[in-house]
């Protein structure tokens, strides 16, 4: 559904102005790795091109697709040997399509409501959110704009955003253990789950108050203690680290990187053990570091949860699967811990934040970057519940 020249509400994190694009400058570029789709604007406006530039221009387009072409390194066509944009180069600004003029913004759109965010997949974007030690603050702002949408239950919507609005202020809540934060948000997600495929909608409002009480911290600390007793830890997470395997491989090189992390860690149960507990005392080792860079492990794991949950959270109002998006930003977190977990072993106990980021835009470009990706975890997690 469209409609246009209607009042919205548009939200960004208070770090959007902060990102400018460093073009040759990154140490990797967006125009390689993935399918760039081509908008018909910008198609239609492609075929109107003349000069020197438009037999390129016209070879370096796949016209059926409605995408640009790639070389054997599945870089685009216009990408030159300087990491640079050819049809920038030559067209200006104007040149970009949609998709490349607006990268690494990332918008999800509601009725009434735009929220735009960046993606870390973005080398520049992951280094400002694993750089910023403050809470991730949201800024709201009513504007005229062109609305498209699909229909969905605006009562759902609104209970979405009352919960995501009380899950983040869990997960900035540094005053409790991250590992109860998170436990925390999976609970009210699937209490809330109950309730809707119990048809009770109505009854997900006290689910978000219980959550945010004393009682409720309580319990999923001896929800912890009980639990420690009965999960194999190597395997419940050996088992969730391969469905990564099942996912579309956007660079050979990411398959390389699952591999080795499966080598390094799943090997053995006890041995599983003792490289959780040394990793997490190396960074407890690097908390006490008084350096710019250093490593605060449960700043940089709240910064990324809350990125997942606010980007994803509300899309269950199409779905109705709640506790799966839910699922799905503590999956990512816990994926990229674990592959943090794998390098710091491989470099021989040694990782650094420069690393960690890296590792945390790669994993970004595999599964946000590939909507067949995002759909298959997210149908993982629909059926493969963390709270049992």
């Amino acid at each position: 559904m469209q409609k246009k020249g209607s009042h919205m509400l548009f939200t960004i994190p208070d770090y959007y102005k902060e990102f400018e694009c460093i073009a040759d400058k990154c140490e990797d570029t967006c125009c390689a790795g993935w399918q760039i789709v081509i908008d018909k604007e910008s198609l239609k406006k492609y075929t109107k091109v003349k000069g020197d530039f438009r037999k390129r221009l016209w070879r370096s387009i796949d016209w059926f697709q409605g995408t640009f072409k790639q070389d054997k390194e599945k870089r685009c066509a216009f990408l030159n040997e300087r990491n640079l944009c050819d049809l920038y180069l030559s067209q200006g600004e104007e040149g970009f399509c949609k998709t490349c003029r607006e990268y690494p913004r990332h918008t999800e759109e509601f009725e009434g409501v735009r929220e735009i965010t960046l993606s870390i997949s973005c080398p520049e974007v992951a280094r400002i959110l694993m750089n910023r030690m403050e809470p991730v603050r949201f800024f709201y702002e009513e504007k005229e704009g062109e609305e498209e949408f699909e229909d969905f239950d605006p009562f759902l919507y609104s209970i979405l955003e009352d919960a995501r609005k009380e899950m983040i202020a869990i997960l900035q809540n540094r005053n409790i253990a991250i590992t109860d934060r998170i436990l925390l948000v999976l609970g009210m997600a699937h209490d809330m789950q109950g309730r809707m495929n119990r048809q009770e909608m109505f009854a997900c409002s006290d689910v978000i108050t219980k959550y945010t009480t004393e009682k409720a911290l309580q319990f999923v600390k001896d929800y912890q203690k009980k639990m420690a007793y009965k999960e194999n830890d190597m395997a419940f997470a050996h088992a969730m680290f391969q469905h990564l395997f099942e996912l579309e491989l956007l660079r050979e090189e990411w398959g390389i990187l699952l591999a080795e992390t499966e080598d390094l860690l799943y090997q053995d149960e006890l041995i599983y053990g003792v490289i959780k507990d040394e990793f997490c005392n190396y960074l407890q080792d690097k908390l006490q570091e008084d350096v710019q860079d250093a490593i605060n492990i449960y700043i940089h794991l709240e910064q990324l949860l809350v990125y997942f949950l606010f980007t994803y959270f509300p899309g269950a109002v199409y779905d109705g699967e709640i506790y799966a998006k839910a699922q799905l930003a503590v999956y990512c977190v816990w994926m990229i811990y674990e592959i943090w977990m794998a390098r710091w072993l491989k470099n021989e106990k040694f990782i650094d934040l420069e690393e960690m980021t890296e590792l945390v835009y790669r994993f970004s470009r595999e599964v946000e970057h590939s909507d067949l990706n995002l759909r298959k975890v997210e149908r993982i997690l629909s059926k493969k519940w963390f709270l049992k």
